[in-house]
This record gives C-alpha cells, sequence and structure tokens, in this order.
C-alpha cells in the first residue's frame, strides 16, 4: 500500500510557480503585477511514500509500550517486505479475539498497539485538526503512542489504507455548509462496500491569519492558501490589499512560509498549523462569515460492519423506476416517523443511464441521513420496504455525531 505523503518543503524556495499573465516567477520574489492580482503557487508538490509497519512505529516515538500479539511475525515480514501480509493477519486476528464485541483497537485507549488514524492532507492540515478532534487528541496523545495520525494525499489511499489494515480509522471531510458536499467521498462509499460510518464530527472552521513571529500587517504584501480558504476569506482580503496566490494545500503553504523565513507572505491556514510551523496567528475567525457559520462535517470510516446502535444511520440506494420512486423511498421512513435529516444524490456509475417504459432516466444513487439508528424497529421496517422497489439498498453505517464549537 503506498501512501502520498508530503515531500521535504525546504527545496520549494527555487521552485517556479505560475502567475496570471506572465510565465513564470521566483515563489519567493517580489510581483510586479497589482493589488489582489491571483496567481497559482506550486511550490506544492506530494511524492509517493511507502508506508510500513516499522514507519509507523518511528511516528510514535518507538513503538507501543505493549507488544503486538503478532511483533515478531512483523519482524520477520519486515525484513523481506512483506508488512502488508502481516496486516492482513493482523485483521483475522482482531476479528478472531474481539468475539462479538467490537474491534479490540476501536477504542484509542484500549492496551496494544497505537490507534492508527489515516486522513487526507499533510500535518498541520484541517483534516489533522479534525482527526485530533475526532479522538479528543493533541500531539501529546501520539507522542505517548496511544494514537497515530497517518497523512496521505487523497480519500482513495485512506479507503485502500483501511481495506489492506495499514489504517485503523479514517477521517474524511464530507460536507461544509458553504460549498456543499464532496461528492467525490460518497462516490467511495460505495466504491468500498467494506467501509462503514462509524461516526461523525461537525467542526467549525477557523480560517487564521498565520505569519513568522515578529511580523506585522503593514509587512505583508501577499496571502497564500486553497482556493477554498480565499474563498471564503475573499472580503476580508480585499480590505488588506494583499496579493493572493493559491497554493494546493494550506498546511504545505504555511511550513514553506516558516521553513524559508519569508516575512512578507501571510498564510490562511488552521491553528494546528501554526502550532506544528511555529508560526503567529494574526488574526482568527478571518473568514467573512460569523463565527458559526462556516462548519465541516466529517465522518470516520472502518473497516467491518456496523453494529447498528448509534443515533444516526446512512443508507445509499437506487431506484428501479428512476426518481419517480424517490417520495416512496421518502414515505417509507416518514410514515413510521423516522426523520430524513439529509437526501444526496450522485450518478449510477455502475448503470449510469435506466430505461423505464420506453423512457430513458440518468440513473442516480440516493443517500438518505436517518434520525435513528438501524436496530431501531421503525427504521428497519423502512429499509424493508425499501428494498421492495429498490434496485440497491445498502447501509453504509449507524454512528453517532458530535457537535463541537470549538
Amino acid at each position: 500500500m503506498a501512501l502520498r505523503l508530503p515531500a521535504n518543503l525546504h527545496t520549494y524556495a527555487s521552485l517556479p510557480c505560475k502567475k496570471s499573465g506572465a510565465s513564470s516567477c521566483s515563489s519567493s520574489s517580489s510581483s510586479s503585477s497589482s493589488s489582489n492580482s491571483r496567481r497559482r503557487f506550486s511550490g506544492i508538490n506530494l511524492i509517493v511514500c511507502s508506508s510500513s509497519l516499522d514507519e509507523q512505529r518511528r511516528r510514535v516515538g518507538g513503538g507501543p509500550a505493549v507488544a503486538s500479539p503478532l511483533q515478531v511475525a512483523e519482524e520477520i515480514a519486515a525484513r523481506f517486505g512483506l508488512e502488508m501480509a502481516v496486516a492482513g493477519l493482523e485483521r483475522i486476528y482482531r476479528e478472531y479475539d474481539r468475539g462479538d464485541g467490537p474491534p479490540a483497537f476501536s477504542d484509542p485507549g484500549s492496551p496494544g498497539r497505537p490507534l492508527r488514524v489515516v486522513y487526507q492532507g499533510v500535518r498541520g492540515s484541517y483534516c489533522q485538526e479534525a482527526a485530533a478532534a475526532a479522538f479528543n487528541s493533541s500531539t501529546a496523545a501520539e507522542d505517548s503512542g496511544r494514537l497515530s495520525f497517518l497523512p496521505c494525499s487523497n480519500m482513495e489511499d485512506a479507503f485502500a489504507a483501511l481495506e489492506d489494515g495499514s489504517a485503523d480509522r479514517a477521517v474524511a471531510p464530507m460536507e461544509n455548509s458553504l460549498d456543499g458536499p464532496i461528492h467525490r467521498n460518497l462516490d467511495l462509499l460505495i466504491r468500498h462496500p467494506g467501509v462503514r460510518i462509524v461516526g461523525e464530527l461537525i467542526l467549525p472552521v477557523d480560517h487564521c491569519l498565520l505569519a513568522l513571529p515578529g511580523a506585522c500587517r503593514s509587512a505583508l504584501r501577499r496571502v497564500l492558501s486553497h482556493p477554498q480558504a480565499l474563498a471564503h476569506c475573499r472580503e476580508r482580503l480585499g480590505c488588506l490589499g494583499l496579493e493572493i496566490e493559491e497554493a494546493s494545500n494550506a498546511a504545505s503553504a504555511a511550513e514553506w512560509v516558516a521553513e524559508n523565513g519569508i516575512r512578507d507572505t501571510a498564510v490562511i491556514g488552521s491553528k494546528m498549523a501554526a502550532r506544528e510551523f511555529g508560526l503567529q496567528v494574526l488574526e482568527r475567525n478571518f473568514q467573512d462569515q460569523p463565527p458559526g457559520a462556516n462548519v465541516n462535517r466529517y465522518q470516520q470510516l472502518a473497516l467491518g460492519s456496523s453494529n447498528g446502535t448509534g443515533k444516526k444511520t446512512t443508507v445509499a440506494f437506487s431506484l428501479e423506476r428512476g426518481p419517480t420512486d424517490l417520495f416512496r423511498a421518502l414515505w417509507a421512513f416518514e410514515s413510521r416517523g423516522v426523520r430524513v435529516s439529509r437526501v444526496d444524490h450522485r450518478p449510477n456509475r455502475a448503470n449510469p443511464i435506466r430505461v423505464v417504459e420506453k423512457a430513458t432516466y440518468m440513473d442516480y444513487m440516493f443517500f438518505l441521513d436517518l434520525e435513528g439508528p438501524e436496530s431501531d424497529p421503525r427504521v428497519e421496517s423502512g429499509i424493508r420496504v425499501l428494498h421492495e422497489f429498490a434496485g440497491f439498498v445498502r447501509v453504509l453505517g449507524s454512528y453517532d455525531c458530535t457537535c463541537r464549537t470549538r
């Protein structure tokens, strides 16, 4: 399994960046463009790095205090590059060891090796901030060997890490209150039937204006961040009159500014990025929206079956007769007193075109969030009715939702 990890950023000072209306320029040189011009900052790249159990142990300070039951097998496998084979054995061992209970490593505080949590992005990203919040964690938790946070460049790698046993949990961004759902991650839930939703976290977005320690606003000339963060702060940035540059990742931009000592450049990023890279927070909640209006919804994912006891259930389905049956699907739950809190849809990539009674439809996969556990008789009954007219039905998980206010 190959995880995409961030490359060392100390080389980025010499990398070119594309500028609107020009060929290229030094990413750290002054620009002749007008105020508020927008350009693409390309000094943020990713490399492919092989993930191994030994490498994951080094990330948490030399390994757990309690040896893994398969420690000897792991050591032998590491010599021959067969770590993933042992990861598969570990998954079988967990299934045997847990009996009818939860997975042996589902609780971050349980004995054994650290809980390995994979997230999209790099160190200091908003997703790492969410991963830490999902497990009530701080950097101290990782240093103590209780948790191991593993970055990856995309959610495809995160799902693969769950399936091959190199990660125990994944934290996936699913929706932003201003920009809507992240549909690609919904598609991944359908493509990977063994992965289930086991938790949900609602986390307010806190865009921070970051700069080197001692920097003042009057000396700033430009600001870097991901396009989404820049869009959330458009009005505030307009008042500052800074040159705006887009970066592929806000946390990598923060690391680049910190490592190269660039004093005239600010970054819009997370509080965790400031802490990770030693930057000063010039202003918190820099976004245009009032606090609490901009929130992200993350889901915690794991391999295995749902225990059906959470307060919220997500079900995906397709309809044999097309969208005309959507009302029947909603009524299957509404008539039983089950509240539907969210409805979403995605093209049915397995069968994008459906012909019903000589009429051609673009077929869709629908997603419903239900207020109630899968084990609730009303929810169970609604799902049984759904099976009567839906071509495909899958419960994606039954889980609890946590709302944080910082």
